[in-house]
């Protein structure tokens, strides 16, 4: 198990039976994604189930063969309740749950490539003002360089789609890089594809079939370590998995969290979560301690008013304000969050998806970008939570938008 932890403790960092309706389109050449999953050569030497090699090799290449967005329909069992009974406090935890859990067979021992990263992201809700569905916008920011270098890896973006058995059906986005997958690793020759079998715990942000959205962001300072007698311990992306899964909304979703214990394993970064849902409601969950040289453990739920319709990469919890990670004093994203709290206030917190969409480009990060160093957007989305649909721009082309919606129940 050890040869076994060092093989992917590097590559877990964060760290579906129904299809969902997918389109994709450009302003100037409407098309459609290839139907069928693009042919590889690649092994999976993990896996000997047959059901989990269909799976795997079901892989859609959403842009026909560019091997930046992939689509994945995750149609085995992925043991939700044996992940939250597990102890899952980091990547290392993580890792052996996929592959004494997932996986078939153990992997051999290999070395992995480092990598070096920052992160920032951005996120808000607000009604549609022409409509009155409610809405989510996020923006995905993060680097990947080569170890050593300012050399920018580029990732492969996977969209999962889970339907679990007694659970809700969702909708998710996986940074493969997180899994050392890059671009057109599906078909490259050498990348082994057995670590798709994590998908559904890598996700960064996603929605269910009742309308609830979550995603993660990046904070500075030491990470969220609660250790509360008598609760379970659970880590950031097998919490969202558990809410995706299982919340109809906010209020659902922080109760839930209110019940485990929250552990967070990278030593300079803690995250808090933006969630909101079909019936209006939205939060920012945050894990805050105001001396900084104590891991955080007091879980804070933070709503009610228009000022917290957005969040960035610095607390907004009044304990933190004046810590140096607090919305006073950090500048990690400070930039993109008055520029969305202006636009926001602007529209008087009510904006249709076009102007959501205009929000999520005024805060989007580039090569070229004065905060450059500590972001590059990956994808941008616009959730209707009502309509329980969203729709996806990678790499700030937005002239080139995905949608995605779920099926309805009847």
């Amino acid at each position: 198990m050890k040869k076994l932890t060092n093989y992917f403790a590097l590559m877990l960092m964060v760290a579906i039976c129904l299809p969902m309706m997918i389109t994709a389109c450009s302003d100037d050449d409407p098309w459609t994604p290839t139907p069928t999953p693009v042919p590889t050569t690649n092994s999976a030497g993990c896996i000997t189930d047959q059901a989990k090699l269909d799976m795997i090799y079901s892989l859609v290449d959403l842009e026909g063969n560019k091997g930046r967005l992939y689509e994945m329909t995750y149609t085995v069992d992925y043991k939700l309740d044996e992940a939250l009974d597990f102890g899952i406090d980091g990547t290392g935890t993580l890792t052996k749950f996929v592959a004494s859990k997932l996986f078939d067979q153990y992997p051999p021992a290999s070395k992995s490539m480092k990598l070096s990263y920052d992160a920032g992201c951005s996120a808000f809700a607000a009604p549609d003002s022409k409509t009155g569905n409610y809405l989510m916008g996020r923006n995905f920011d993060f680097n990947h360089f080569a170890p050593g270098t300012k050399d920018r890896v580029m990732i492969p973006a996977i969209v999962v789609h889970t339907a679990p058995k007694g659970g809700k059906k969702s909708v998710s986005l996986v940074d493969g890089k997180f899994v050392d997958y890059n671009q057109g690793f599906y078909n490259d020759t050498k990348s082994d594809l057995s670590m798709l079998m994590a998908l559904p715990y890598l996700l960064l942000d996603g929605i269910n079939e009742d309308g609830f959205a979550v995603s993660v962001l990046k904070l500075d300072g030491l990470p969220t370590r609660q250790d509360s007698i008598g609760k379970k311990t659970i880590f950031t992306t097998v919490a969202m998995r558990m809410c995706l899964d299982r919340a109809s909304t906010v209020k659902e979703a922080v109760a839930m969290l209110n019940k485990y214990n929250m552990h967070m394993d990278k030593e300079k970064a803690s995250y808090h979560f933006f969630m909101a849902d079909a019936t209006g409601d939205y939060a920012i969950v945050e894990y805050t301690d105001a001396n900084t040289s104590n891991y955080p453990t007091n879980m804070e739920v933070l709503t009610g008013n228009d000022t917290l319709r957005c969040v960035t990469n610095f607390y907004v919890s009044p304990t933190m304000a004046g810590t140096k990670h607090g919305i006073v004093i950090s500048e990690h994203g400070k930039k993109r969050y008055e520029n969305l709290r202006a636009g926001l206030l602007g529209y008087n917190y009510r904006v249709t998806p076009t102007q959501a969409k205009d929000l999520l480009k005024i805060v989007a990060q580039g090569p070229n970008d004065s905060q450059a160093s500590t972001g590059f957007t990956q994808w941008s989305e616009v959730f209707n939570l009502s309509k329980k649909t969203f729709s996806v721009s990678i790499l700030r082309e937005w002239d080139k938008t995905f949608e995605f919606g779920i099926e309805q129940k009847k």
